[in-house]
């Protein structure tokens, strides 16, 4: 089945899949700052989709399922050497790349370290919540506009990616806020986001490196780097 009809299945009418509006990435600063509880609203909407009949976690495969039994185990697959196709022995780069062994192994040891937080924390996510592939509309309402990489996983991995990708807006200050004001709780937060962040900040870091882009590699690693610090602060 194509991913945007299975999508539009399992969330019904409350997700539009083909969104008309600006591109979330043209936003300033200061727009973000006026209009960003659309966005977090968004991502929670998200994650109340009714998952019951999906097993797993991970990225929805072809068949739509998401095919690793616990959330280690998609992290482990995630970083497989041994996996078929573009990551086949990407190991390969500690020796040609920005991307050193180190360096991986200690981000890699983050990830492990909060990964049981992170277990039986299943959500529908867009998994891929980058400003580009989002759009506002005239009313301020958000909408992700690209679920190829949609899966079952922590509902916190679409916040971490929003903060991935321009973490001077301080996504994970203001969710902090913004699940007092509305008396949401999250548990583990710090734990949860910081295993999310580290998860995906090292996977884009692999592909950045892949493709020699150091300046997107030096911008990843610095916002890794200064991760921790942010949220003990909470």
């Amino acid at each position: 089945m194509n991913r945007d009809i299975f999508i539009k299945n399992l969330t019904g009418d409350r997700i539009e899949m083909s969104p008309k509006g600006r591109c979330a990435n043209e936003l300033s600063v200061e727009e973000f700052e006026n209009g960003y509880e659309p966005f977090f609203d968004m991502i929670f909407e998200i994650a109340t989709t009714d998952i019951s009949g999906i097993s797993g976690y991970g990225e929805f495969d072809e068949d739509n399922q998401a095919p690793f039994a616990t959330f280690e185990e998609f992290v482990r697959e995630t970083f497989n050497e041994e996996q078929e196709g573009y990551w086949h022995n990407w190991t390969q780069m500690f020796e040609t790349s920005f991307l050193k062994k180190d360096y991986f192994d200690k981000i890699f040891a983050k990830i492990m370290k909060y990964a049981p937080f992170c277990e039986g924390q299943r959500y529908l996510a867009n998994n891929n919540t980058f400003f580009v592939n989002m759009i506002v509309d005239e009313a301020g309402k958000a909408y992700c506009a690209d679920w190829g990489r949609a899966g079952i996983m922590d509902f916190l991995m679409d916040f971490a990616i929003l903060d991935l990708n321009k973490p001077y807006l301080l996504v994970p200050e203001k969710l902090w806020g913004y699940a007092r004001k509305k008396d949401i709780e999250i548990k583990s937060f710090k734990e949860r986001f910081l295993c999310m962040a580290y998860f995906k900040g090292l996977a884009t870091l692999m592909w950045h490196a892949s493709i020699d882009d150091l300046e997107s590699c030096e911008s990843i690693t610095r916002s890794i780097n200064e991760l921790e610090e942010r949220i003990n602060k909470l």
